[in-house]
């Protein structure tokens, strides 16, 4: 998708970047990225800096929106209205309401119907994706744990979403209205999901994705595309991880060509142990 053009229109098997300058954000378009993700830090390096993570510099969204024609992200603090506010006046293309960085509000997301610009929000399970659609999320991601190159997290909650919906879209009203209730859900999105027999808005599969073979995965077990942020930059070739893991999210059941990517294009960034970290470092379960 090129800027300009419907910016809900990510097509199927895309794989948005992380970049945190223009030179990247290059890599990441000649790559075949579908869109970027400007931001200060990746994610891994928001980990191990601790503290309060922020929006980015403004000045690096400017630079990266002028390297390149495919569209540009940049992350907002959950809540965060004033930070968000900026980025709509500098046309950025979509904003994350992002838990990697420090939530803004521990109560309160933004309500993203009030706004131009379109908005990505991360959910672990339907009944966090279901909320943030009925504030006007436009996309999707899970969740996962950013920064770690562990795909364990991605995985199981791309499976826990998708198997609410089977059941969502099995049942009949009275049914739906208990969900809506124990799911904590607006009733109207359940109804959504129902009709379309899957979410209404497309679900990219985020946090922790690696390799080729990770990228794969995400699309064999449902995902419309996959979000990489340390996984490239963090690599010890990221032309090469950047190109691969493209290719194998665009044709992910062709597994001799994934062997193929996967060969010879260097380590990948050095993944950690989630069940090892201190709760105070977990991300993925801020804003629900």
């Amino acid at each position: 998708m090129k800027r300009g053009k419907d910016k809900m229109d990510f097509k199927y098997g895309g794989v948005i970047m992380d970049v945190i300058n223009a030179e990247q954000a290059k890599v990441a378009e000649a790559a075949g990225a579908v869109a970027v993700m400007a931001l200060e830090r990746v994610p891994s390096d928001i980990r191990a800096a601790g503290g309060v993570a922020r929006m980015a510099d403004p000045r690096i969204v400017e630079e990266v929106q002028k390297a390149v024609s495919i569209p540009v992200m940049a992350k907002v603090r959950i809540g965060h209205i004033s930070e968000a506010r900026v980025l709509e006046a500098m046309g950025v293309d979509y904003i994350d309401e992002s838990e990697v960085l420090t939530p803004a509000d521990d109560e309160f997301h933004l309500l993203k119907s009030d706004y131009k610009v379109p908005f990505v929000c991360g959910a672990r399970n339907l009944g966090e994706a279901a909320r943030r659609l009925g504030e006007g999320a436009k996309m999707l991601r899970t969740k996962g744990e950013p920064g770690t190159g562990n795909i364990v997290e991605a995985v199981r909650h791309l499976r826990q979403v998708n198997a609410q919906v089977n059941q969502i879209v099995h049942m009949n009203n009275d049914e739906l209205m208990v969900a809506a209730r124990d799911l904590a859900a607006p009733y109207d999105v359940l109804l959504a999901i129902r009709e379309a027999k899957r979410l209404p808005v497309t679900n990219y599969a985020a946090g922790g994705v690696a390799t080729p073979a990770d990228a794969a995965l995400m699309m064999e077990l449902g995902a419309d595309g996959v979000f990489v942020g340390s996984g490239i930059f963090k690599s010890d070739n990221p032309e090469k991880f950047a190109r691969a893991i493209v290719m194998a999210t665009e044709d992910f059941r062709n597994y001799a060509l994934i062997g193929d990517l996967s060969k010879d294009i260097g380590t990948p960034m050095k993944g950690l142990e989630i069940s090892k970290l201190p709760e105070s470092e977990l991300m993925a379960g801020r804003g629900v």
